[in-house]
């Protein structure tokens, strides 16, 4: 039997190939011939010089230890398309915008079987989380726990179906598409003929149907439309325009934050846009003229606390916005890894029709405070009826800490629990609704947390009546109210939060729905006059060198 060998294979967007797909810079050699390569093809091959591993030297290893890289891209012509087959870590060294982004993902849903798969690698952009799910044996979609409302499906791997079994048997999909085939190199530009069929044909949508609630956009022309209304945000420094490591990071490595692009960067404590406006205005870049351009090669950088450089990001791979479009009416926007997703304008709907009704007037006071914490004490303090349970614990003993809410009054005859957030992040509106849901779940199932409730209430309201309090809460006349202060007007309901944070919220309130948990969210007014005491401390450390951003690691 012929030897079956591993593949990573990228298709070039249309008008890419081997003169124009290669970052500038690359350490690639394109004057090694090669005998066997299919006709057409071009090959760029990476020999790096020898080296110690960094060990050898840490532990004063005796003897002269030396590694080296080895890798090379094949560049095959396919009728007036072009592949580019990776072998070793050199795919980096593509253009991030050569390669069309959904390639193994496509093909990979249109070649395995729908009842054989082994793993998923999904992204929830409202909350930044990435997770890869494996199983023991072939299964369904289903049983990955897979959320078609609210997950991007980036990766599949599972075993193909039997009419595309000659070419190859297991399949891993994302950007790239990884398979192992016996195939010889005569075959292979028959083979890649076959993936490109595979790659423009919709005969998925049969075997996983509303799988792609979440679809990418590819007209060029409205790619270009949705990076004009990015820049319009950019330059106003628009509040909903975030920005966010975009790949699994260890936060146990003690990681800080720098920027490359424009000049020298201070090390800062924290991931967060208005850094990036610092650092620009440090140098004296004028954000009005700052273009798509300058945001993929600008860079995020994260460093060690002495300003070493660990792994960078393009700043335009790291934004997160939400937009809409003239003449896409009921289209709403993505921006996630510096690809563009267009979310289905019934599921637009839907959201808005669930959402909108659960939005109520407030009843707090407005925020005039420093901090979330400051806010609740103040609300707690000028009104006796309301129980200040801010950084409170209700989980039995050993196990995580739970908060019951910040605040905690009785309105209309029920208890009310506040969920309080200054903010209309993703990210943070997501851990919002789980830390609502997550106290309602602890003392649905926990006695002793609801003994623990009824301790802090006695305590918050010393010298007043908590007997009513606690008598509701314990015969579970109780409703959730997420509290979110913001500048935006509370008329625009559900639409003053970020696409994700609606999808969290629909998919939270249904879990309090299943427990008959009344759920609510209310928009606090922020009348906090801004000043320099809102912005998280900055980390002052030596200056970083600016990274070389050709480095930067591909997906």
């Amino acid at each position: 039997m012929a030897k079956s060998r591993s593949f990573s294979i990228y298709l070039l967007k249309e008008g890419y190939n081997a003169t124009n797909a290669l970052r500038e810079g690359h350490a690639l050699d394109a004057g090694i011939g090669a005998h066997g390569l299919p006709e057409g093809a071009t090959l760029f091959v990476l020999d790096s010089d020898p080296r110690p591993p960094w060990w050898s030297s840490y532990f004063g290893v005796e003897k002269n230890l030396m590694q080296v890289t080895k890798g090379a891209l094949v560049f095959l012509p396919v009728g007036d398309r072009c592949f580019a087959l990776s072998f070793g870590h050199v795919a980096h060294n593509l253009v991030d915008s050569s390669y069309e982004y959904d390639f193994g993902l496509r093909v990979t849903l249109n070649s395995l079987d729908p009842h054989k798969l082994k793993s998923t690698d999904t992204l929830d952009p409202g909350a930044a989380k990435r997770q890869r799910t494996q199983l023991p044996i072939e299964s369904e979609l289903t049983l990955f726990d897979f959320d078609r409302d609210s997950s991007i499906l980036r990766s599949l791997t599972g075993k193909v179906r039997d009419e595309h079994k000659e070419l190859f048997r297991h399949a891993t999909g994302g950007s790239n598409l990884r398979i192992s085939t016996d195939i010889g190199v005569d075959g292979l530009a028959a083979l890649c003929e076959t993936l490109l069929g595979l790659y423009e044909s919709d005969d998925y949508k049969d075997a996983f149907p509303e799988i792609q609630n979440i679809v990418p956009v590819r007209d060029p022309a409205q790619i270009e439309a949705l990076n004009g209304r990015l820049l319009e945000a950019f330059r106003a420094r628009n509040t909903d325009l975030n920005i966010t490591v975009p790949e699994i990071i260890n936060y146990s490595d003690n990681l800080y934050a720098a920027f490359a692009g424009a000049g020298r960067s201070l090390v800062y404590d924290d991931v967060y846009i208005g850094r990036y406006y610092d650092y620009l205005d440090e140098h004296g870049s004028v954000i009005n003229a700052i273009s798509v351009e300058d945001l993929r090669r600008h860079a995020l950088v994260l460093t060690d606390e002495d300003g070493n450089a660990r792994d960078h990001y393009s700043i335009f791979k790291s934004l997160v916005f939400d937009t809409t479009l003239e003449g896409a009416q009921g289209e709403t926007f993505h921006l996630c890894e510096g690809y563009w997703y267009r979310i289905d304008d019934a599921y637009i709907t839907r959201l808005s029709a669930y959402l909108d009704p659960l939005c109520e007037e407030s009843d707090l006071p407005p925020y005039v405070q420093l901090s979330e914490g400051a806010y609740n004490e103040a609300a707690a303090a000028a009104d006796p009826a309301i129980a200040c349970l801010d950084k409170k614990n209700i989980s039995p003993d050993g196990q995580t800490s739970v908060e019951p809410c910040d605040l905690l009054a009785i309105r209309d005859g029920v208890a009310s629990f506040y969920h309080v957030k200054v903010s209309t992040l993703s990210a943070q509106l997501s851990h919002l609704f789980n830390q609502g849901l997550n106290a309602i779940e602890l003392l649905r199932l926990e006695a002793a947390a609801v003994d623990k409730l009824e301790a802090l209430i006695r305590d918050a309201t010393a010298g007043g009546d908590a007997d009513e309090m606690i008598a509701l809460v314990r015969d579970r006349k109780y409703r959730i109210v997420f509290a979110i202060v913001t500048r935006k007007d509370p008329a625009a309901r559900s639409l003053n939060l970020p696409l994700f944070s609606r999808i969290s919220l629909m998919r939270g309130m249904k879990a309090l729905q299943l427990m008959d948990v009344p759920g609510h969210v209310m928009f606090v007014a922020d009348q906090l006059v801004a000043a320099e005491g809102r912005k998280k401390r900055r980390k002052k450390m030596d200056e970083p060198a600016e990274p070389e951003l050709a480095a930067e690691p591909a997906e």
